[in-house]
């Protein structure tokens, strides 16, 4: 399976960190060893100093394609669930300042937390979910699928263009503003309209 992520699909989100507003979805990666699953803990790497959290609705992929329409994606994604995609800000900042890819910084062990999935049909409207991400109680993002500047059909669509999907791969769909850092002993949660998707502690 892939882990592909989608940068700056929320406009709030690009202006909180001074970026330029894209043409096209911003595609990058995360390895198989970036999940975190069943709310194991999250184990503050001594590499970096800023970890941040990134609260985002992930899609499940549950058949190949490659080229999909539009029209169609909706057939290739069968379950939705909540991610955290945490960013060394650190490393990412130093990366960009001298025109570097910044993978290491998004890519690193551990760095993509996600909750089991929710089967679509349980929802009325995938592009109007809630969702919200807590630190030790304390509200610090939230969001709404309707505020996506591309929605998870045209990302399904764009991806395949340059990226054959296949079963089992997970599409970080992008993140609200209100991301920040995290530190030892912090707990966080996520929710989903309102039902716990995420519950763990960074250690």
């Amino acid at each position: 399976m892939k882990i592909l992520a989608i940068g700056r699909n929320y406009v709030d989100h690009i202006k909180e960190l001074n970026n330029e507003i894209p043409d096209n979805p911003v595609i990058f990666t995360k390895p198989d060893t970036a999940l975190l699953k069943n709310n194991d803990p999250f184990y503050y790497p001594d590499y970096s100093n800023d970890i941040h959290h990134e609260i985002e609705v992930i899609i499940r992929i549950c058949k190949q394609g490659k080229s999909i329409q539009p029209k169609f994606a909706h057939k290739y994604y069968d379950s939705v669930g909540l991610g955290i995609d945490f960013t060394a800000r650190d490393l990412q900042s130093e990366a960009k300042s001298k025109g570097l890819p910044w993978a290491i910084a998004k890519g690193f062990n551990g760095s993509a937390p996600i909750s089991e999935f929710i089967p679509k049909t349980e929802f009325e409207d995938i592009q109007d979910l809630n969702f919200e991400l807590q630190v030790n109680g304390e509200t610090k993002q939230k969001g709404n699928t309707s505020l996506m500047m591309y929605k998870i059909d045209e990302l399904i669509a764009h991806i395949s263009k340059y990226i054959t999907l296949s079963t089992g791969d997970i599409i970080f769909t992008g993140t609200p503003k209100g991301v920040g850092p995290v530190k030892k002993g912090d707990r966080l949660t996520g929710f989903l309209e309102g039902k716990k998707m995420l519950d763990f502690e960074i250690k």
